[in-house]
């Protein structure tokens, strides 16, 4: 993966980081509260969240002009975007029955998978340290998921479908590279979003599937978050592409963790939520392994320099 042009400090880059990661868990709080006390549908929830996105980008178009519009590369943004709510929207199922931190833990697999696809289809080296910490990494995350899988079934499983999804995003992410700015990339997934949950919405009415029952919402406070979830995924998300553009992602990606312990305080504080300690060793496991590969990536890239 090309390194992108810095611009800006690396201080000020992990600080960004650190304080987007601790923000971001807030929208799938949000998602959960819909589903749990407006009867929302995750669909429906999924929706709003890109929709939303979208509307509260529109300033920053006004600003900036039409041009941002103009994509070297619209179908693949369009495509990062359908990938974009796929993930989401098995997040959101996923944080409907289960605790944010529980989700949050298991969706943390995506690093392992990243790392392999990157072997596999890249050429990328990895060597035998780092394929020992993704088995690790694995072992972790089935004993957060065999709890999880006693009391909820194949929903335990949803997180680790999203982390995939996000992977395939991620690899998007990585051919399109700065061809477009990131306000271009972020507004055009927002649409292709958009798009796939609204066409998923009417295939699922019609079918009758409880997960995408069309809705607004009960209440203006859910009106509000709903507004407020739009907000923070895009604003959140242009913030990250400006700190991975202010320090390198070895510096940056140990802070993706920091989204574990803002979930597990705010499913506490809202929800009444908190791991057991047997999913405690599991987070402790996932986190580890994950920080080891962070870790050995770093090394490999200084000897390479």
């Amino acid at each position: 993966m090309t390194e992108p042009t810095r611009t800006g400090s690396p201080a000020s880059g992990m600080v960004l980081m650190a304080v987007c990661m601790v923000i971001l868990p807030l929208m799938d709080a949000i998602a959960k509260y819909m589903a749990t006390f407006e009867a929302m549908s995750p669909g429906q929830v999924t929706f709003y969240r890109f929709f939303f996105q979208l509307v509260c980008t529109l300033p920053l178009l006004f600003v900036l002009g039409g041009s941002v519009l103009r994509a070297k590369r619209p179908w693949m943004n369009l495509l990062r975007g359908a990938l974009h709510a796929a993930a989401s929207l098995m997040f959101f199922v996923a944080v409907k029955y289960m605790p944010l931190a529980d989700v949050f833990a298991i969706y943390f697999v995506e690093p392992f998978m990243l790392t392999m696809m990157s072997a596999l289809f890249l050429g990328e080296k990895v060597g035998w340290r780092r394929w020992l910490a993704i088995v690790v990494g694995f072992g972790g995350a089935m004993i957060v998921i065999q709890p999880s899988w006693a009391i909820f079934g194949w929903t335990a499983l949803l997180p680790v479908a999203c982390a995939f999804l996000f992977t395939l995003y991620l690899f998007l992410n990585r051919a399109i590279g700065e061809a477009d700015s990131p306000l271009t990339m972020q507004t055009i997934a927002g649409v292709g979003g958009t798009l796939l949950m609204g066409a998923a919405l009417v295939a699922g009415t019609a079918a009758g599937a409880e997960e995408f029952e069309m809705s607004l919402p009960a209440s203006w406070l859910g009106l509000v978050l709903l507004v407020l979830l739009g907000s923070i995924s895009g604003y959140m998300h242009l913030l990250v592409v400006k700190a991975f553009r202010m320090a390198p992602i070895s510096l940056l990606a140990p802070f993706q963790y920091f989204e574990i312990i803002s979930a597990t305080v705010l499913g506490y504080a809202l929800f009444g939520d908190f791991p057991t300690p047997s999913k405690w060793v599991g987070i402790l496991i996932i986190v580890a392994s994950g920080l080891f590969i962070i870790w050995r990536e770093r090394v490999r890239a200084r000897r390479a320099a």
